[in-house]
Formats: C-alpha cells, structure tokens, sequence
C-alpha cells in the first residue's frame, strides 16, 4: 500500500513538474508577441489542458474539425496531407516551442485537410477553440495574438510555396535543418524526403555528399 502511494505521489510530482515548465514555456513565448500581466495569464492559463501523446499517435485525422491548437512543449509533431492516391504527403513539422493546428480548419470549424501524428513521444498543451477565442477578448492584446498566429500560418504556406519554385532540393534541404536541427536524428528518412518534395534516394545521394564533421 505504501509502495503504491509512493508512486501515485511521484506521478502526480511529475505531471505537476510538467504542468509548470509547459505553462512558463508557452507564457515566455506569447509574452514575446504581447504584453500580458499576471491577472489575464492567471485566468488564461487555467482553461489549458496538458496532454501526453506517444510516438506514432494520430493526434488531428483527415477530414476531422480541429477543435484546438497545440503548443509543442517537448517532442515534434508531423503535419501532413493526402495526394489523389491517398499517399501521405508532409507539408511541416512542429518541434518544441511552436504551435499547430489546420488552422482554416480551427477557424472556420470546416473538415481538416491535414492530419498531425507524434513522431516521438510528445507533450502538449492543448488550446480549445472556446479559449483562444475568449482570449481575444478577455486580453487586452488578445486580437494582436490572434492576428499573429494567423501570419505565422499564413507567412508558413508562403515560404512553402516559395521554396518549391525557387529552391534546388539541396538548398530546401539546407533550409530545414537550419528550421529543425537535428531532424535527420528524430524522424525517418522517408518523411524528410516528402517534406522536401523529393524522393527517398535523392535524399541520401544529397546526405551522403555532405561533408563529414
């Protein structure tokens, strides 16, 4: 009996020690795009929910409304899309630190067009659609927050776009690791390759002429 109390006090320790750094994690970075005092972060920040999701776990299927958006607190996330062959397509990853959602989806309550799987065990904190739309009003900067996530969505389609015109697949591949470092280590080949729109082979020749370290 002892023994199983001991480890419902360690887990509860553990989630409580979670729940502090993903809510000063999240406050550090919307503080760097509005002013909020302690008052509109202590009523914002109770309606949060914190959720674990583990490696491969679907967390917004295809065709789905998503309700919420996700703040990244520990692991990475994929985003992806169906072709008209129904092949997985990986438009973006959100690593640690960033947001993500359809947000076309989340905004106008329509089907997503995109799923988001965890590709490593993964934390969260979880926006509802009530919330972030109470913040707009509840925060005295709450529509400038909107409105800057809703750039950030907008400027991520853009530069998209961009780089599948302008950049070879060599430069879109020294892009991404600037974006993720690391990301060779945490997520398989075979979506990186879709992520910069080339195919699995073409990607190693380009990774095995990379200068050895």
């Amino acid at each position: 009996m002892q023994r199983k109390c001991l480890f419902c006090f360690n887990k509860t320790l553990n989630y409580f020690e979670f729940m502090q750094e993903s809510l000063q994690n999240i406050r550090t970075l919307i503080a760097s795009l509005i002013d909020i005092n302690d008052e509109e972060w202590a009523y914002y920040s109770a309606m949060f929910e914190l959720k674990k999701f583990k490696k491969k776990e679907i967390i917004l299927q295809v065709g789905e409304v998503a309700k919420s958006v996700f703040f990244v607190n520990r692991g990475l996330l994929r985003i992806y899309f169906l072709d008209k062959n129904q092949k997985e397509c990986t438009f973006h990853f959100a690593q640690e630190l960033s947001f993500a959602t359809d947000y076309e989806s989340f905004l106008r309550k329509t089907p997503s067009k995109y799923s988001i799987q965890a590709m490593e065990d993964t934390e969260v904190v979880i926006m509802s659609h009530f919330m972030v739309h109470d913040g707009y009003k509840g925060l005295r900067y709450g529509e400038k927050l909107g409105r800057v996530l809703a750039e950030t969505h907008f400027f991520l389609f853009s530069n998209k776009l961009l780089e599948l015109y302008t950049q070879t697949p060599l430069e879109r591949y020294e892009q991404m690791n600037k974006l993720f470092p690391k990301i060779l280590q945490r997520v398989p080949q075979h979506y990186i390759a879709s992520y910069l729109n080339i195919s699995s082979v073409h990607l190693s020749r380009i990774i095995n002429e990379q200068p050895r370290n």
